[in-house]
């Protein structure tokens, strides 16, 4: 019986008694001349055990397979990977679309673990939304049992911006300017600035208060300026105000009303329209037959109307004109369509919870109800990119106005192009608004 060349003779095979029998194509033949098929005999495996050809192994393939630790288990361990490979792809052979289903399942199943994953592991974040999330719901039912606290949004008078100003010296920020306090109501004071026309800011050097009354008796106009929520009588916007109309000749008694700026007293709506009737009297008391309009900007609109309407109504005066700068019907609809009202108008009972609850706090401010009764010459202004009050409100308070008014030429609506990125409070800036006043008070 041939060995099997380039085997050491230990690794040969030992012939068992009886007679030899030739191995088939299980035989090793590691150095055998190129095409040319060697066959060996070899020693029966341990029991239990197979050869690679399902026979019989040489004693250097058992070697390595048995004697080597960890080598039967890692051939078993490999046949086996074999198998469920095979099976798996006979699987999928057989059953494809079972297989993709399965497969979409699970990373669904997936997608899922990770979306409520992401809360679990940042509980910091989640107790911050839930916080945030009952703030939510909290803040219409509280608004609802305490109307009052829906006034300190639509007033913000506690946000006194700019911060750290001096309003006794208003030189600061203007010329020819002086600054004066008027009792409106016992325990109630308000703070006001009178700018006078540039073309007397020589004379006005270093006058006293008394000089600033009788230059009121002067030919030039007189606005009494009514501003909006939030902020003081030193806002930009409003400081700019009184440079450009001051500019065009006018007189300019601008005034922070009740818990406004330095101004005593608490806000409310009627409370607003006493400090501006009793500005109107101490102003028309020295300024002759000299014409006196009333200015409102965005809430001051709503003031604006309420004073002119109670002096016709009550005393049968009609105040010489006004101007109504980014307007509303009334502060409900106003209300329905500020920005900050977004977060709410899906909420359930948005109207009885915030709407409603405007009446409660003794909001009304209704422009349309007062242009019904007005006769004054009316002038209603507003940018088309106010972000604030849209421009279709404005336009649906002129419609209105101009429904009752008998003299149409009397109301007069005016809008400035987008282009012009005045928006909401700076309509002010355009230097052409003093000539569109003057036309238009002109015309009258």
């Amino acid at each position: 019986m041939a060995g099997c060349p380039g085997v050491s003779p230990s690794c040969r095979p030992r012939a068992p008694p009886g007679p030899a029998r030739a191995a088939d194509t299980g035989g090793c033949s590691p150095a055998g001349p190129p095409g040319r098929r060697q066959h060996v005999a070899a020693a029966a495996p341990p029991p239990g055990s197979k050869g690679r050809g399902g026979g019989v192994v040489c004693r250097q393939h058992w070697h390595r397979e048995w004697a080597e630790p960890g080598g039967r288990g890692r051939t078993a361990g490999a046949m086996r990977r074999r198998g469920e490979q095979g099976g798996g792809a006979r699987a999928r052979d057989g059953d494809g679309d079972g297989a993709g289903d399965s497969a979409r399942a699970e990373g669904k199943a997936d997608a899922g673990r990770r979306q409520r994953g992401w809360l679990a592991c940042c509980p910091r974040l989640r107790t911050l939304l839930l916080h945030l999330l009952l703030i939510y719901i909290s803040v219409p039912f509280l608004i609802r049992l305490f109307p009052v606290l829906l006034t300190k949004f639509v007033y913000l008078n506690f946000l006194a911006f700019p911060f750290f100003v001096d309003f006794r010296r208003p030189e600061l920020l203007l010329n020819n300017t002086i600054n004066l306090y008027l009792t409106t109501e016992p325990d109630v004071t308000v703070g006001i600035w009178h700018t006078v026309p540039s073309s007397r800011a020589d004379e006005a050097q270093g006058k006293d208060q008394r000089w600033y009354e009788e230059a009121l008796a002067d030919a030039h106009p007189i606005i009494i300026y009514l501003h909006g929520n939030g902020g003081t009588r030193a806002a930009s916007h409003r400081v700019q105000f009184l440079k450009m109309m001051g500019a065009a000749g006018f007189h300019i008694l601008a005034l922070d009303y009740r818990g406004y700026g330095d101004s005593s007293g608490y806000p409310t709506e009627s409370g607003f329209t006493t400090d501006v009737l009793a500005l109107y009297d101490w102003a028309k008391a020295r300024s002759g037959n000299n014409s006196i309009l009333f200015w409102g900007h965005s809430l001051g609109t709503g003031i604006a109307t309420n004073a002119a309407r109670k002096l016709q109504e009550e005393r049968g005066v009609q105040v010489d004109a006004v101007v109504l700068e980014s307007s509303y019907p009334s502060i409900r609809e106003a209300a329905a369509h500020i920005p900050i009202s977004k977060i709410y108008r899906q909420f359930p009972g948005f109207e009885y919870f915030i709407l409603d609850s405007l009446a409660l706090g003794n909001m009304f401010f209704c422009n349309d109800e007062n242009v019904k009764v007005l006769t004054c010459p009316l002038l209603i202004l507003h940018a088309e990119d106010d972000a604030v009050l849209p421009l279709h409100l404005a336009h649906k308070l002129f419609e209105t106005a101009r429904s009752t008014y008998k003299d149409k030429t009397k109301v007069k609506f005016i809008t400035f192009p987008k282009k012009l990125g005045l928006g909401h409070d700076y309509i002010s800036f355009n230097p052409e608004l003093p000539a569109l006043v003057k036309d238009f008070l002109n015309s009258q």
